[in-house]
């Protein structure tokens, strides 16, 4: 398990709550001073300025996109007041949250984006199981990611976490992460979320996604989920086209079973193509 790959995941499925240096380096199972340093030498970035920017660049958006109330916002930065909060802002982008909030842009600021993880290729893929899947409703929340920006889906998991348990219809604690509406630019929706009988009940907030049924190649990944992107890649770019099917276009699916441990990044998950 690579201590870097694991502490770029650790700190986007985290940074809303308080974080230290102690407790990255232990999720990653590293020292302090090896990790720091790793850090800093693989991503040019120092560790806890990273965690900064990255609380204080999604603070950016949500004040950019009109937040009604900056203390929630600084809030969920990890910032006790509004004071503590804009003097980081200020010091962070040279402007003040207020600025932000109101020009509706963040034009002008150097944004943190989330670091990419480890894209090289696994040495030997488990085969995969056919199964034809069944329809889906999945009800969660979706964003628009490019390539570039898929690095802070963990974020996306981060902002689901307080809906956890308290979905109408939730049945069981399975998760979906599911990638869709892909265009020519590689740019992708993408739902995290729970299995729905219907959307009948759904508060507003929650977004929806229907699934018809599709046949699907299920891959397991067992080791840490910051390592997701070797076996995703490993599939697409060695296993698919040796297999005598072709992908197909409808969504592609992470199936998270309730072994799974969103704190830890341990528990395995299954990765769902659609084939045909």
């Amino acid at each position: 398990m690579n201590p870097v790959n694991t502490a770029v995941w650790y700190i986007e499925r985290h940074f809303a709550s308080e974080l230290s240096l102690a407790e990255i380096a232990s999720a990653c199972g590293a020292s302090p001073f090896y990790l720091t340093r790793a850090f800093a030498a693989l991503t040019g970035h120092s560790l806890m300025r990273y965690v900064r920017a990255r609380r204080l660049s999604t603070a950016a958006l949500e004040l950019a996109s009109g937040a009604p109330d900056i203390l929630t916002v600084a809030l969920a930065a990890g910032y006790g007041s509004h004071e503590a909060f804009t003097r980081a802002f200020r010091d962070q982008f040279g402007v003040t949250p207020e600025a932000v909030r109101e020009g509706r842009s963040v034009d002008g600021i150097e944004l943190t984006e989330a670091v990419s993880m480890d894209q090289t290729l696994l040495d030997r893929l488990e085969p995969p199981r056919i199964v034809d899947g069944k329809p889906l409703l999945i009800a969660g929340l979706d964003d628009r990611y490019t390539s570039e920006s898929s690095a802070g889906i963990p974020g996306q998991w981060q902002r689901l976490t307080p809906w956890f348990g308290r979905i109408p219809g939730q049945s069981g604690y399975v998760s979906y992460g599911v990638s869709h509406n892909v265009d020519d630019d590689g740019n992708f929706d993408y739902i995290c979320g729970v299995e729905v009988p219907d959307f009948s009940n759904l508060p507003a907030e929650l977004d929806r996604l229907r699934i018809p049924a599709h046949k699907y190649a299920v891959f397991t990944h067992r080791e840490h989920i910051s390592t997701f992107r070797r076996t995703y890649n490993t599939i697409w770019s060695v296993w698919l086209p040796e297999s005598g099917y072709e992908s197909s276009d409808a969504p592609n699916l992470e199936r998270y079973p309730e072994e799974f441990d969103g704190a830890t990044g341990l528990g395995g998950v299954e990765i769902w193509v659609p084939i045909e």
